[in-house]
């Protein structure tokens, strides 16, 4: 029998173990998830990874996350899997690829978040000051620009997918490896969140009042979740409400130059 390989994944503080019997896969991953490698991994969450061949048409089908008799079923084109929450454990059928486990990461983060009162959000994110920023939009509004044109003192988590989680002081921003356009893995720290900024470039730079109904449904637009689950979905509507009434969102038209990180602050 092969021998069995491990590697921890930590993101927003929650550890979550791979076992793999291919050593060249477990490489591939330490490469893709720099600074996101737990030494010390928890044992609440763990996957046994099956590779496999690739199919020619393995990408032609969109994620699909249901639960049936008590375990998350998730699948794409490019991998299937399943996950008992209660238990800790699942099992992922893929390719030798990280493009797939990384959307089993992003997909097993949010059904874990749903519950916590957090959530993954379209959205770049910052620290500057010990404080947190995130800059969601639709694609081209300006995440990745933003995200470019950071002076020297601010710490990007990512200009792709934020990880949003509630603690008892509040909202933090967690950095993640999930990358955008500017393919860099965001550093592995947190701070309480100070604004949620929603994008749009435009002809100066301005900070404008959002109103709350606004702000949550935008919010909720960019929230990431895959499941058919009508129990979550209410959950992830209550948590983006609490966020709204608890952090300041505002809209930030800016020039994609640097001048626009003189107003964050």
């Amino acid at each position: 029998m092969s021998q069995s390989h491990e590697i921890a994944v930590e993101i927003g503080g929650t550890p979550i173990l791979f076992r793999t019997r291919d050593s060249s896969f477990r490489r591939m991953l330490i490469d893709r998830y720099t600074g996101f490698i737990s030494s010390l991994p928890g044992r609440n969450f763990e996957f046994e990874l099956e590779l496999v061949t690739p199919s020619e048409t393995e990408a032609a089908e969109d994620a699909h996350v249901e639960m049936q008799d008590g375990v998350w079923h998730l699948r794409r084109g490019d991998f299937r899997a399943h996950w008992d929450q209660r238990a800790g454990r699942g099992h992922i059928r893929q390719s030798a690829n990280p493009y797939s486990i990384d959307s089993v990461l992003r997909i097993v983060h949010t059904l874990i978040l749903a519950r916590e009162g957090g959530f993954l959000l379209h959205a770049a994110s910052a620290i500057r000051d010990d404080r947190a920023f995130l800059f969601s939009g639709i694609s081209g509004a300006g995440k990745t620009t933003i995200s470019r044109l950071a002076p020297p003192d601010v710490i990007l988590l990512t200009d792709e997918v934020s990880y949003v989680r509630h603690e008892a002081t509040g909202y933090h921003a967690c950095g993640t490896p999930f990358t955008g356009e500017l393919a860099r893995v965001g550093t592995n720290c947190s701070a309480p969140v100070a604004t949620l900024f929603l994008l749009e470039k435009g002809p100066e730079n301005k900070i404008e009042v959002v109103n709350t109904a606004e702000a949550v449904r935008c919010l909720l637009r960019n929230i990431l979740f895959f499941a058919e689950d009508t129990e979550l979905v209410e959950m992830i509507f209550h948590s983006a409400c609490d966020f709204v009434d608890r952090v300041p969102v505002r809209r930030l038209r800016f020039v994609p130059d640097a001048r626009i990180w003189d107003l964050i602050r």
